[in-house]
């Protein structure tokens, strides 16, 4: 191994040039980022190259079934008035995407990465993270991720005797049961809307019980931990008791609730509440999320939601009827094949505006508005639901294939 000013051996730096020039094919023959077939050939090329590649780095990993992209966004904003920063920014955020990404960030001091939840244990193993954050975990990809509980177990073998600060959500009893291996852990009070995946005790199989914003087992004793940063309402409240206000371009409770956590992860790195909050500020949009565009003299804004705990948060932070709403959704590898879990969505919140339907599962989703009572019309493409809408601006939720499809087609 090389000495502390270039931990990359002779072979590491062939696969990081190899991987740049696989990614640079890739981008130049007009398929995407190329950063997972860049990562893809540099790992197999060098099999600990993701290790080597973080060993000077202050390493932070997001892992959540909902908000990772924002909030790594959101973190890796507040790290920068300490330091330069790489991130997988575009979400890139298996193994192979991540290699990518830290190889890019040669002068990087910290490195600030989204992980997808079934790959959190690996990434830490090989990374040695400074903090992990923990913000949620609710069904998703029914069809490839394990159940909630598993994946949680998972993420707690993975993580006992971490040397990492762990910031975790204390509104959530499974990202809690997950954490609580870890021998260093900062509770934040982030909220959960959704709360269909903990009805019963990770720990014992027990009833929870909810009593306001509480959570306990009434059998076993698991409870919920007593938060030192907390989101409430507009402003994020520190271990001190002060409260500094979150000022946000991008909308909804949830997004509070991700500056909260990316607060608290800021401090651990000495970055102040006031200075990680005004830099939060500057994010508009994340990766095309929550933008406004202009299509056929309209103005369209996009929205992610890729399972029901999202889906919940994006109806809260629609503009009210009558605005035109239009879905869209897919089932393709990155979506999971299996849409079942449409009918866990509360579609009647809907009620009063006019839907739109799209996607290749279009006919899933009309299926399960007729039920919910809704008035909709099934459209053949984004350009026919956009001519049919009523006037103002449109609301378009659209699952993962789905959300990329329409941002291909408004050139965004």
């Amino acid at each position: 191994m090389a000495g502390n000013s270039d931990p990359l051996t002779p072979r590491a730096k062939l696969a990081v040039t190899a991987g740049k020039a696989v990614a640079a094919a890739s981008r130049a023959a007009g398929r995407g980022s190329g950063s997972v077939i860049g990562g893809r050939v540099a790992l197999k090329l060098d099999p600990d190259l993701l290790g080597r590649l973080a060993q000077n780095l202050d390493v932070v990993l997001v892992s959540a079934t909902n908000g990772k992209t924002t909030t790594t966004r959101l973190i890796a904003e507040a790290l920068r008035a300490a330091g330069p920063v790489v991130s997988n920014a575009l979400g890139a955020n298996m193994p192979a995407g991540i290699t990518s990404a830290l190889a890019g960030g040669s002068d990087a001091k910290f490195a600030v990465i989204e992980v997808d939840e079934k790959y959190l244990s690996g990434v830490a193993r090989d990374t040695g993270p400074k903090c992990i954050a923990l913000l949620n975990l609710s069904r998703d990809q029914l069809d490839r991720a394990a159940e909630t509980r598993m994946l949680a177990e998972h993420w707690r073998e993975g993580l006992s005797g971490s040397k990492a600060v762990v910031v975790a959500n204390c509104d959530d009893p499974l990202v809690v049961w997950a954490a609580s291996s870890s021998p260093n852990v900062i509770w934040v009070a982030a909220g959960q809307m959704w709360k269909d995946d903990a009805w019963s005790c990770p720990s014992c199989g027990g009833v929870m019980q909810r009593p306001g914003d509480d959570w306990f087992c009434g059998e076993c004793g698991f409870r919920r931990p007593t938060p030192t940063w907390a989101l409430s309402g507009d402003h994020v409240l520190d271990p001190h008791g002060s409260a500094w206000p979150i000022h946000l371009q991008l909308p909804g409770r949830a997004n509070k609730a991700n500056a909260a956590s990316s607060a608290a992860v800021a401090a651990v790195f000495g970055v102040p509440p006031q200075v990680a909050l005004e830099r939060m500020y500057q994010v508009q949009a994340v990766a095309g999320r929550y933008d406004v565009v202009q299509f056929q003299g309209r103005d369209l804004r996009l929205l992610l939601a890729k399972n029901p705990a999202g889906w919940l948060e994006t109806f809260s932070l629609i503009d009210p009827p009558p605005t035109p709403v239009i879905l869209s959704v897919n089932a393709r590898g990155a979506d999971g094949t299996d849409t079942s879990w449409l009918w866990d969505v509360d579609y009647t919140r809907l009620t009063g505006h006019p839907i739109f339907v799209l996607g290749n599962r279009k006919l899933d989703l009309a299926v399960r508005l007729e039920v919910a009572n809704q008035h909709f019309q099934v459209c053949d493409n984004l350009d026919q639901a956009v001519q049919l809408a009523p006037p103002g601006r449109i609301e378009v939720i659209a699952n993962y294939t789905a959300f990329q499809d329409l941002r291909r087609r408004v050139g965004n």
